[in-house]
């Protein structure tokens, strides 16, 4: 669908002006505009209204003050932990990082954070089992497990975690896991298998490499059997 001014959004601006307030440089079409201000309110009420909200809220922003540019992802989200009181983590992780989820956990497990972490796989239920086609395996004919992020969320459930993370869960998979994921979730490893886990070399390269991106078609699937 091509833009026009009915249906742009914070993601047609390149100015931000509502970080510091600056009402004289809203474009008509901010969302921050045009919101009611009864609206605002009532939604920053439920930060002061709910005592998880108020506390989650002002310790991300009391990380983002403090270690600004200073703090690595892995420290921030145990600075974040720490800071929210939390004694025990999961950790929901592709078995392709396996080896960076045991580093992950000894240095939780350093802090003083005990960790429980659950590979993808789990389970080891064949992909055919959930209506997959064997000839769509990536070597059709063998035991081939899914990827079970319901049973990696019901797991940790039953863990009692306080707070969990994904490390490297395939787009899908981990949207499944934190629709039943009972305790909090957070982001470690976003899963991009080309670029080395970092989606936004793809948005940096748009000019160059990745040009093709900006064009209507999408990659074409490539069967391995």
């Amino acid at each position: 669908m091509p833009d026009t001014q009915a249906n742009f959004s914070c993601a047609n601006c390149a100015i931000g002006g509502c970080a510091m307030g600056d009402s004289a440089r809203y474009p008509g079409f901010c969302p921050t505009a045009n919101s009611s201000q009864e609206l605002v309110d009532g939604v920053t009420k439920r930060y002061t209204g709910s005592r998880k909200d108020h506390k989650m809220a002002l310790v991300a922003a009391s990380i983002e003050s403090d270690y600004y540019g200073r703090a690595t992802r892995v420290e921030e989200s145990l600075l974040f932990v720490k800071k929210m009181g939390y004694k025990k983590i999961g950790v929901a992780s592709c078995v392709g990082l396996l080896a960076e989820c045991n580093t992950f956990a000894k240095i939780a497990r350093a802090k003083g954070i005990e960790v429980y972490g659950v590979g993808c796989k789990v389970g080891s239920v064949d992909k055919t089992v959930i209506g997959i086609p064997d000839e769509s395996k990536f070597a059709p004919g063998s035991h081939e497990a899914m990827c079970n992020p319901i049973l990696q969320a019901e797991l940790l459930n039953r863990e009692g975690t306080d707070f969990n993370f994904i490390m490297g869960l395939c787009l899908g998979h981990d949207t499944l896991f934190i629709k039943h994921s009972k305790a909090p979730v957070s982001v470690l490893v976003v899963k991009d298998r080309v670029l080395c886990h970092n989606p936004a070399a793809a948005l940096y390269t748009t000019g160059t490499y990745y040009r093709r991106l900006l064009g209507p078609d999408l990659p074409e699937p490539v069967h391995c059997g």
